[in-house]
């Protein structure tokens, strides 16, 4: 089975006398610090505050993966062990990374789940110099024999926008990184969140959006048209388990409760003070139902060919 979730302030320092030593020292000590993070990572990564995030980041990591029009070094987190048949594997959602991911994945881990967080094609921090399509028929290649399910299968591909021009659609994709909108983004997402808080976790959630073909990647998944599933959503057979946050003021609880009804086999938990991203505001929660989804069926578990989805709204 395959179990997969949709400065401080201080008084200043006395003067240095600079010379051949300090130089030395200086060079050393930068050297060390850039080690923390794999070099292909945006440089604003060094920016960010949550420790937890750039825990996550230090090991995001590239493998091969084959695709039918050729090979993508694709990002993602793996275990620190892998040792099960079953992992859990870890999708985040629209335009974001792995990185969605750094509260949530630890406590799996520490629940003893061999979990893996991987970037879908067109987002994340997978190597696209070359760029491959990143339509959904390439991004449903690349995570072949998993199913990403969440509320947002109803809306029905990104419509209108597939015909833009595509002058018009990379402007749009230019301000859909911008920080003021991402700024809003992060704070309509979670609840009383602090402005260093909210600006933190906004430099977190753009910080894929830095690296040189993520425009040409957004683009051509817009003008692709998009994910257009409802019709498929009855013939998930999988055992579903849908979360949900009670105070999700981006996607409609009455979409989840839809979900909910409409897969076959499907259980839903809703969070209470809770916004649009659970496993990023309520992770210990989060990865409790995780855990406890996993754990209550171990005759799926006794069967490789077999795919679990756990659902969180994007």
């Amino acid at each position: 089975m395959l179990t997969m979730l949709s400065a401080r302030a201080g008084v200043a320092p006395p003067p240095i006398p600079i010379g051949h030593n300090v130089k030395f020292s200086i060079s050393r000590r930068l050297r060390i610090r850039a080690a923390e993070f794999p070099d292909f990572l945006p440089n604003q990564v060094e920016n960010i505050k949550d420790s937890s995030a750039r825990k996550l980041a230090s090991r995001i990591e590239r493998v091969p993966v084959n695709l039918s029009k050729g090979c993508v070094l694709s990002s993602c987190v793996k275990p620190k062990e892998q040792t099960e048949a079953n992992p859990v594997v870890l999708l985040h959602g629209f335009d974001s990374s792995c990185l969605e991911w750094r509260y949530t994945l630890p406590m799996l881990e520490e629940a003893g789940l061999e979990t893996w967080a991987v970037d879908i094609l067109g987002w994340g921090f997978s190597d696209l110099e070359r760029l491959p399509s990143c339509d959904v028929a390439s991004k449903r290649d690349h995570l072949y024999q998993l199913v990403l399910i969440d509320a947002s299968v109803y809306a029905e591909g990104t419509g209108n926008l597939a015909t833009l021009p595509k002058a018009v659609a990379y402007a749009g994709v230019y301000l859909l990184k911008s920080v003021p909108l991402r700024l809003y983004a992060t704070s309509l997402s979670f609840n009383g969140l602090p402005l260093n808080t909210c600006i933190d976790w906004t430099n977190i959630g753009r910080l894929h959006c830095l690296l040189p073909w993520w425009e040409d990647a957004t683009v051509n998944f817009m003008i692709s048209g998009g994910y257009n599933v409802v019709a498929q959503i009855e013939h998930v057979k999988q055992k579903t388990l849908i979360i949900w946050g009670e105070d999700d003021q981006i996607i409609d609880y009455k979409l989840g409760v839809r979900l909910h009804c409409e897969l076959p086999n499907a259980i839903i938990r809703q969070i209470p003070k809770c916004g649009h991203i659970p496993h990023v505001e309520k992770p210990d929660v989060v990865s409790r139902l995780i855990v406890e989804f996993v754990h209550s069926d171990q005759s799926q578990r006794a069967n490789p060919d077999s795919v679990s989805t756990i659902s969180v709204p994007v």
